[in-house]
């Protein structure tokens, strides 16, 4: 980790944070309306997305931003209220200025949330004063081609799914891992994850929890009919490559590609999507340095009930 810097460093320059609020939630909405206000209070400018206003009631002195692509210019932070699809909302405009991302957790689980909505008070202090520590998350850099066109690129934080498009066909995929073929699966779609999207839809599918500090891509494969197919974990060099068999996908079986469940693209038969490391990384502000484990237990509501270990 690495202690917070940004615009706040350079003389007397304003501060400015973005604000993303799940705007569908009246305690987001609630939530939203209190940081503004209390953020202003302190002399820092708070913009908001132009298509969230009308249900946040914003402290007056927000600014209002009508184009999502400079939304954060100038800012030092993108502050996030809601689950983790807010978050990984925030994260795309957060990472295109390289700027932190702060969230606020309003969801059910919250993995990559720092604080939970009790918390308002800590993350206004701690955004004020700068007292936060930086991490950063490997992304992953997604390329579709078809007969060596690049058709598509795109990036994700959690993970890229692979997946079928009609409920009664399957997809074939042959897997290639550093350019060598590794099997071929009959299968509802492969999940290709980093550390961080390993406990979400890679969970879901049966892959390992890595912790965040490893790096290492994932691979795990979806409802697959074959003799191998476990979920891999891959060095964080590997190129993973999954190509759609066009002898087997009619016209309206053709696969579809997700990037963290937001950004998709419809593959055709006998594309090819390669899956490396991302070039950027996400940067999340952290108000606390503590392990890993206990963020498992805590979000999972995991037994440890009778744990006798000595604290020294």
């Amino acid at each position: 980790m690495e202690p917070a810097t940004g615009p706040a460093d350079s003389g007397d320059a304003k501060r400015n944070v973005l604000l993303v609020t799940h705007t569908g939630r009246e305690e987001a909405r609630d939530a939203s309306h209190k940081v503004a206000h209390w953020l202003s209070t302190e002399g820092i400018g708070v913009r908001l997305l132009a298509g969230e206003v009308d249900n946040v009631d914003p402290e007056p002195a927000a600014w209002i931003v009508q184009d999502d692509r400079h939304a954060v210019d100038g800012c030092e932070l993108v502050v996030v209220l809601g689950g983790d699809g807010t978050l990984l909302r925030g994260a795309e405009l957060a990472r295109a200025a390289d700027i932190p991302l702060l969230g606020v957790n309003l969801g059910r689980v919250g993995f990559l949330a720092e604080a939970e909505l009790e918390d308002l008070h800590e993350v206004v202090a701690r955004i004020v004063d700068q007292r936060y520590s930086v991490e950063e998350r490997m992304t992953l850099d997604v390329t579709v081609l078809l007969d060596g066109e690049v058709l598509f690129r795109e990036w994700a934080l959690n993970d890229a799914s692979i997946e079928k498009r009609s409920r009664e066909r399957m997809i074939e995929v042959l897997i290639e891992i550093d350019g060598r073929p590794l099997s071929r699966w009959g299968c509802d779609g492969v999940v290709c994850a980093t550390p961080t999207g390993s406990t979400a839809y890679a969970f879901s599918g049966g892959g390992p929890v890595v912790w965040p500090e490893v790096e290492a891509l994932l691979l795990v494969p979806i409802s697959a009919h074959a003799l191998f197919a476990r979920p891999l974990v891959t060095a964080p060099t590997s190129l993973m490559a999954i190509e759609l068999e066009d002898g087997h996908i009619g016209a309206e079986g053709t696969g579809v590609l997700w990037c963290d469940g937001r950004r998709t693209f419809e593959l055709p038969a006998g594309a090819r999507v390669e899956v490396r490391r991302g070039k950027r990384p996400v940067r999340l502000a952290r108000l606390r340095d503590a392990p890993f484990t206990d963020r498992l237990v805590a979000k999972f509501a995991l037994p440890v009930n009778g744990w006798r270990a000595r604290h020294k």
